[in-house]
């Protein structure tokens, strides 16, 4: 439940063995409940900050960082992503899970995560993007309707943070995944029911419908997952 996106704490691990992250100061923009906080925290020493716009999910990321133990290893803001109250170059990593399809300003999302990261820091994104012609069937876990939903393509990123001083590592097509995982979870629903710590437990009555309608948003080709590694560039 604490890892508020497709695939859950399994892709959160295989992204974060991807880069080098011992040691690092990492800002988790949209932290949620801070799932990928605390793994970030616990397994590669790292010291995590997390800002969420949902004073909720902050106060609760809090609480249960101090119930295993991690709350000296991350601190959690209530904090709009706009404007990220750090100085620029306060982070060697900025991760980020299933966050900018809530966000109309893209270049002043990414500008601000490039402005935080040091020089040769790291972006590191897992997202939700529409392919160019792609309509997304509604409610879905980010948006009962569209006025709250403002996904990118692939193009319209890449484009906005090469203009930025971001150079493009690595970027993977994580659909195929997140379809049998999402097929794999309506199985456990019909033969257990939904969990009692699950995503119900954050989306309510319309958890079923929401998950079904980006399932089928999926494999009709409405829209895609992907991830992407970003360096920042050396300002000559």
């Amino acid at each position: 439940m604490d890892e508020f996106h497709v695939r859950g704490a399994e892709v959160s691990r295989e992204l974060a063995s991807q880069i080098k992250l011992n040691h690092c100061r990492v800002l988790d923009v949209g932290c949620g409940l801070g799932g990928a906080a605390r793994m970030l925290a616990d397994d590669y020493n790292c010291n995590v900050t997390g800002i969420d716009i949902s004073q909720e999910y902050i106060r609760t990321a809090k609480g249960l960082s101090a119930l295993v133990g991690l709350q000296n290893k991350t601190d959690y803001f209530w904090s709009n992503a706009l404007d990220l109250p750090f100085e620029n170059g306060s982070f060697d990593v900025v991760w980020t899970q299933h966050v900018q399809m809530n966000i109309s300003h893209k270049l002043k999302f990414y500008s601000e995560i490039e402005r935080v990261l040091t020089e040769q820091g790291t972006f590191i994104y897992y997202d939700i993007l529409r392919t160019e012609s792609g309509e997304v069937n509604f409610p879905v876990p980010w948006a009962d309707n569209a006025s709250a939903s403002f996904l990118g393509t692939a193009f319209n990123m890449d484009d906005i943070l090469e203009s930025l001083c971001f150079k493009n590592l690595q970027t993977t097509d994580q659909t195929h995944k997140g379809i049998l995982f999402l097929k794999d979870l309506f199985e456990k629903l019909k033969m257990n029911g939904p969990s009692l710590l699950g995503l119900n437990v954050l989306m309510g009555g319309s958890t079923r419908e929401k998950l079904e309608n980006i399932l089928n948003g999926l494999e009709e080709e409405q829209i895609i997952l992907q991830s992407g590694i970003y360096k920042k560039r050396a300002i000559n």
